[in-house]
């Protein structure tokens, strides 16, 4: 045997013969990105807040296929569980249209896909140039434990962490702002008791 057969037999697994992991990864993944994409081009606005907790439950998914366990509870947790329902509570808060809403599409389409493109691009080009040369052995220990996970957390990510933190609260004050401001009718029917 050549040492190229050797070394390949060595590594087990090749690229172009998957396991039943990464084809429910490939798999799970475009489900996925699918439902993102009927999340952000829906014209109904809480089709796509329930559109958006598919394509977050299908990355807690992607973890549990990763073997982060910790991580994808997480995810169920805090997006599923709190994010989605602070969404939610905004629409019903700011009396949202429940059905088609042609104010739904704000003429940007092609400057919010531009966008979506280059942000896409360097996100997949910031993931490979990272790991470039690692891969993740999914048969070995388990690399998503609530220890490892909090030592990486609040050693390496606490900046990002405390900003998402603060990028909630902004949401959630924006939310009341937005529903605490008066229509119109609202407003004339308001200096009309003023004048009386």
């Amino acid at each position: 045997m050549t040492p190229a057969v050797t070394l390949a037999a060595a590594a087990g697994q090749g690229f172009l013969s998957p396991t039943g992991v990464e084809i429910a990864f490939v798999l799970v993944g475009l489900a996925t990105l699918g439902a993102a994409l009927v999340t952000v081009t829906t014209k109904q606005l809480v089709h796509a807040a329930l559109w958006l907790v598919v394509a977050l439950g299908g990355i807690a998914v992607e973890y549990l296929l990763l073997t982060a366990e910790f991580i994808a509870w997480v995810q169920v947790l805090i997006y599923l569980g709190s994010v989605v329902v602070l969404l939610l509570f905004g629409l019903m808060l700011t009396k949202a249209p429940i059905g088609r809403s042609p104010d739904a599409d704000s003429g940007n389409r092609w400057i919010a896909l531009a966008v979506a493109i280059v942000a896409a691009v360097s996100l997949v080009w910031v993931v490979v140039d990272a790991f470039r040369t690692t891969w993740i052995d999914l048969d070995g220990p388990v690399q998503g434990s609530t220890k490892v996970s909090g030592e990486i957390l609040f050693q390496h990510w606490v900046l990002p962490f405390e900003a998402l933190s603060v990028l909630l609260l902004a949401a959630l004050i924006g939310a009341i702002v937005l529903s605490r401001r008066n229509t119109p009718a609202e407003d004339g029917a308001a200096s009309d008791k003023g004048q009386h």
